[in-house]
């Protein structure tokens, strides 16, 4: 496996490579999104162990996600249980995928506790849906303060997290060294992967605004509401379908480790 430097404009790319592969195959891919969110939210709903159940489960059905785009970007009709493919491929590869989501759910939760720490519980209960957010408490320093601890530990959980159950996955790596490397390459490609993340962010606040507006111009603000939540999830699946192009980018099998500029 080597690991390849890419030019910032891939990340560009990346975002297209993840809209056409959705419209390649939009049914699949958008019902393999759907089945993603509401095994999330069945996991989720298990009195107390809820959420460490769907984390723990998270690294696995991203993976599926990613594996459905290759077979859709090859031509193929992705299948529903490519969802569960971590977990339909050998004892091996499944241990080790649950681990990689243990190791996920601890440090969630440790993210999670150390921002229940800095406001008493507001920003968490808030973030996990439990209570609705109020002026005072979205002003309030205690607030921003966990919500601040809350995105700056989060942000190298996920990169830890990024590549890992790819390459645990399609690279046969120990787990350790696949968070590694999924973090270095994140960093090594920090312009490609902000061109990603920005790009991902005007889609989304662009589709908010165009269903916005056109509820405006029908003058019937029922429109801004039924269409959103929709919208926002096939735009969330295309993300997903993103993914993908990602690691396939950043990473490729070779007998040496050399570094190629892509």
């Amino acid at each position: 496996m080597k690991l390849n430097l890419v030019r910032p404009r891939t990340g560009a790319r990346w975002v297209q490579l993840g809209m056409r592969t959705f419209f390649r195959q939009p049914l699949a891919l958008a019902g393999l999104f759907f089945m993603f969110m509401a095994l999330m939210s069945v996991a989720s709903m298990v009195p107390m162990a809820g959420l460490p159940i769907a984390m723990a489960l998270l690294p696995a059905v991203t993976l599926g996600l990613m594996a459905a785009t290759r077979e859709a970007e090859q031509g193929r009709f992705p299948m529903p249980l490519m969802l569960l493919i971590a977990f339909r491929s050998g004892r091996q590869k499944s241990l080790a995928m649950l681990k990689l989501g243990v190791m996920y759910t601890l440090g969630f939760l440790g993210v999670i506790g150390l921002a229940y720490l800095a406001d008493g519980g507001d920003f968490v209960r808030m973030y996990l849906g439990g209570k609705a957010p109020t002026g005072a408490m979205l002003t309030s320093s205690s607030f921003q303060s966990a919500m601040w601890v809350f995105i700056g530990l989060h942000l190298p959980l996920s990169l830890l997290f990024w590549h890992a159950p790819a390459l645990v996955f399609w690279q046969d790596l120990p787990l350790i060294k696949s968070m590694f490397f999924s973090i270095i390459a994140c960093l090594r490609n920090f312009w490609a992967y902000a061109v990603f993340a920005l790009l991902w962010m005007t889609v989304m606040v662009s589709v908010i605004l165009g269903i916005t507006a056109l509820a405006t111009l029908l003058g019937n603000p029922d429109v801004a509401g039924m269409l959103l939540f929709p919208a926002l999830l096939l735009v969330a699946s295309m993300f997903f379908t993103s993914l993908y192009f990602t690691y396939r980018d950043s990473f490729s099998a070779a007998a040496d480790n050399t570094e190629r500029l892509v």
